[in-house]
């Protein structure tokens, strides 16, 4: 039978430290479970069960299983202390059979994509960063629609577009919507992504800035950067924007979401996994349900692509059409819109309409009650 691993690792540190050891994560803050975790093991976490491919029936094994650093440490330790503990608890993942290696989280962003990380096991690795963006693009596209957003004549900007998730992001944008905007700290590489996608697509004007100053004109915003803490305020963004925050840790403050009742954000990435899937350990999700990155390893090991197909930073569309292609045919899909984990019903995607509607007509921003707009009913694919 193929089979997988997927590693995954502390992203909040006390909240998923506890799902694993409950007692640790009472006991020790944040600040203790950072530092300590340089000196944890590798932790087996569990077996997946019952995935089962939609079109030819096919079972696949798979462990989900940790890396111990948290975010943090991952983005402050020194490169090669971070290489040596994620080859660790790679090498758990051979000792457990697997064929096929999955990074999640840090562990596919940290130096060279993964290709260090290839290059020291026996089993191949795939970041998972191909299906991302397949799953970030339609989830964009879909929640659009959702707030009446005319694609084709409006602003995209890209948050954290100088990485390989971002670049094409904003490469597959340009044939939707009338300008994307590259947003990034570095104007050199800035620069290279704006030439790049313009040379390459269209009809879309290519923008590049270092501020975030041109969230206020996007309609449309796909965020994927590395930053530790949240980047995207309410006060940034204009009513009726559609944010998609494919970042962990966010890029997308609690505080829009509590603050701005006129602008939806969606989770990027949440995927349903074929057959009755069990991972038999809780990262935070209902049953069934994955990230993209995680349903990439599990496609690509029931097309029986045992195969590093996403790895280091070279990401193009073709890859991207290719992944989604096999997940499509193998009855991967979205899961429907989340926000900061937790369903967005029908009901909310309307109250954002309705609040854009106000906010849009009144040019005020709304955190409150909207006033009564034309009500519309809102179809949306489950």
């Amino acid at each position: 039978m193929d089979s997988f691993a997927f590693i995954i690792h502390p992203i909040d540190p006390k909240r998923d430290v506890s799902r694993k050891f409950p007692l640790l994560g009472r006991m020790l803050n944040e600040k203790q479970i950072n530092f300590f975790s340089t000196y944890f093991p590798p932790v087996y976490l569990s077996e997946i069960e019952g995935i089962q491919s939609a079109a030819t029936g096919k079972k696949i094994q798979g462990w989900l299983i940790a890396c111990p650093l948290t975010s943090e440490r991952m983005m402050t330790l020194p490169e090669k202390t971070v290489y040596k503990k994620i080859i660790q608890t790679g090498k758990m993942a051979e000792g457990l059979g697997a064929k096929l290696l999955g990074l999640g989280a840090y562990t596919s962003v940290v130096g060279d994509g993964g290709l260090t990380i290839s290059r020291s096991l026996d089993i191949p690795v795939t970041t998972g960063d191909s299906y991302t963006v397949a799953t970030a693009v339609r989830a964009i596209v879909e929640a659009a629609g959702t707030l009446e957003i005319p694609l084709r004549e409006s602003t995209a900007s890209v948050v954290g577009a100088t990485g390989a998730i971002g670049r094409v992001c904003a490469e597959l944008l340009t044939s939707m919507t009338a300008e994307v905007c590259v947003i990034g700290r570095d104007q050199k590489r800035l620069d290279a992504v704006k030439e790049r996608i313009s040379s390459h697509n269209g009809p879309a004007v290519v923008t590049a800035d270092t501020t975030l100053d041109s969230l206020k004109r996007s309609r449309v915003i796909v965020t994927v950067t590395s930053a530790l803490d949240a980047i995207i305020q309410p006060e940034l963004i204009s009513p009726g924007t559609v944010i998609c925050d494919v970042a962990r840790p966010r890029d997308v403050s609690q505080q829009v979401a509590a603050e701005r009742r006129d602008i939806l954000v969606i989770d990027g990435g949440v995927v349903e996994i074929p057959g009755e899937v069990n991972f038999n350990f809780n990262f935070g999700f209902p049953p069934g349900l994955g990230y993209a990155c995680m349903a990439e390893t599990m496609a690509l090991a029931l097309e029986g692509r045992l195969e590093s197909f996403t790895i280091g930073k070279n990401l193009t569309r073709s890859m991207v059409d290719e992944i989604a292609e096999i997940a499509d045919r193998h009855g991967f899909k979205l899961s429907g819109f989340r926000s900061f984990d937790k369903p967005v019903s029908n009901e909310h995607i309307e109250k954002v309409f309705n609040a854009s509607q106000s906010s849009r007509i009144s040019g005020t921003i709304f955190a409150g009650r909207p006033e009564p707009v034309p009500v519309r009913t809102v179809h949306r694919r489950r």
